[in-house]
């Protein structure tokens, strides 16, 4: 097992910059937000929680084009990686632009959360712009993901780093009035997220579209951008939309306990986004631990190697686990500290520090349950799991959390036992099914995506060169 840890490792690391990219954005905004009090620190919860849901879902159905790339540069078709790329940047868009539009009716629906007013007045423009974000979020993971399947990962990585520092610069400017900006507080931070995807979005198409070691692998007409292959767009669709149903259950069960958070108090709900907040770092690293695990068990089943795959997967089991209870201590350690980050107001730092010691505790089966996705879809194993999920989250920790906040009033803390208690039973699922799964003789043999794409593609990440 111990081999398959630094090949893992090498994998992870930038995939986990990239990920984090996207959550440090929420990070930087709650942390300014916060500064200017708990109000609009919990209208950024109520936001988050609308818009995520959705950023998620294409976030999942965009993971699709990876595979398909990885086997078409495997093969060599460079034919087939321009259609890949045109129908991966169609399809992105167009989902983009209804996720972009659904956003724009999520207001409709606030007033009706049971929501403090206040909170709702504050939380309705953040929405609408944060929403028209998802378009060129899209469009950034259309051009991403591709480039990924080639296995350069470190150029999306790099991307995601300048785009939180120009993000950071924003909010800084605008949320208090810097350097000649108008002080818009709460929507300055919105506008800011804005900004920073387009400007993210602009530069990883023009790394695709004008690199020019990428030249024999892009459509070799510009008339081939108009026709987008419905064969590429189903593809892609096919493989995605299991990955992000599964993520939009887990998230939309966090999203309903921020709003069961408002109906205690903005107090309550003010925490929570500092404890959630703080949580979704540490996932979104073991995250990328578990992207490492699809690749490094897809590559070992395809290649005859089902005992080689089972370690794999186990390793990153190992990898997660050690991470994970690193990060519980250390938010254990500082769960009276981290939360004056955020806010100082004594009853909101008092409420996330209780928060962030059962968030401490679930750090474990968090980080346990997302590898084990990871690995059972390096085994082509999605659809079980994604039930597995929606009754894990709906039909366990929202009804158990609901049930111990306010039928045994324990408030906040009973609403996030009964989270720490959804993730540990789809751990312990996970576990179980990925040791069935892999047991020898259990897969199924040679089915997906050629075992030379992912060797190729494990390899590039470490020199940092395009596959093939």
């Amino acid at each position: 097992m111990k081999s398959h840890l630094r090949p893992t490792l090498l994998l992870a690391y930038p995939v986990v910059l990239s990920q984090l990219g996207h959550i440090l954005v929420s990070v930087c905004d709650s942390v300014m937000v916060g500064q200017t009090g708990k109000v609009p620190l919990a209208a950024v919860s109520l936001g988050v929680s609308a818009t995520t849901v959705l950023m998620v879902l294409g976030l999942g159905v965009s993971m699709g084009a990876v595979p398909r790339v990885a086997a078409a540069n495997g093969r060599g078709d460079t034919g087939a990686l321009g259609g890949l790329l045109v129908g991966a940047v169609w399809l992105n868009t167009l989902v983009g632009v209804a996720l972009a539009g659904l956003s724009q009716l999520l207001p409709l629906a606030l007033p009706h959360l049971r929501q403090a007013p206040e909170v709702v007045a504050l939380a309705t423009p953040w929405v609408r712009v944060v929403g028209l974000s998802l378009l060129p979020m899209m469009v950034f993971q259309g051009f991403r993901e591709w480039a990924e399947g080639l296995g350069l990962t470190r150029q999306a990585m790099q991307l995601s780093i300048l785009g939180n520092l120009v993000n950071a610069l924003l909010c800084y400017a605008l949320i208090f009035g810097h350097f000649g900006s108008p002080a818009l507080g709460l929507m300055g931070a919105a506008w800011a997220t804005l900004l920073a995807r387009i400007l993210m979005a602009l530069l990883m198409a023009q790394f695709v579209l004008r690199e020019e070691k990428l030249r024999t692998r892009r459509p070799a007409e510009a008339a081939a951008w108009m026709r987008p292959g419905l064969a590429e767009l189903r593809g892609q669709l096919a493989l995605g939309l299991p990955i992000g149903v599964q993520m939009m259950f887990e998230v939309g069960a966090f999203a309903a306990s921020a709003l069961m958070m408002g109906w205690i108090s903005v107090t309550t709900q003010a925490a929570h986004q500092i404890a959630i907040n703080v949580a979704s770092v540490t996932y979104m690293s073991a995250s990328g631990i578990a992207a490492a695990a699809t690749i490094r068990v897809g590559n070992l089943r395809g290649s005859g190697d089902a005992n080689g795959a089972r370690q794999a997967g186990f390793a990153a089991y190992w990898l997660a686990f050690g991470f994970m209870s690193t990060m519980g201590l250390l938010m254990l350690a500082l769960r009276h500290i981290i939360p004056t980050w955020y806010n100082t107001d004594p009853a909101v730092v008092a409420q996330a520090a209780t928060l962030l010691a059962i968030a401490a505790a679930f750090q474990v089966s968090d980080g346990l349950q997302v590898v084990g996705l990871g690995a059972l879809r390096g085994l082509e194993d999605v659809k079980v799991p994604s039930v597995v999920a929606l009754l894990a989250y709906w039909a366990i920790a929202l009804p158990l959390g609901y049930g111990l906040g306010f039928g045994l009033h324990l408030g906040a803390p009973g609403v996030w036992l009964g989270l720490l208690t959804g993730l540990s039973v789809v751990a312990g699922v996970l576990l179980l099914r990925f040791r069935r799964q892999s047991a020898p003789g259990s897969a199924a043999p040679g089915a997906g995506t050629p075992a030379e794409a992912y060797q190729q593609a494990e390899l590039v990440v470490a020199e940092g060169q395009p596959a093939g």
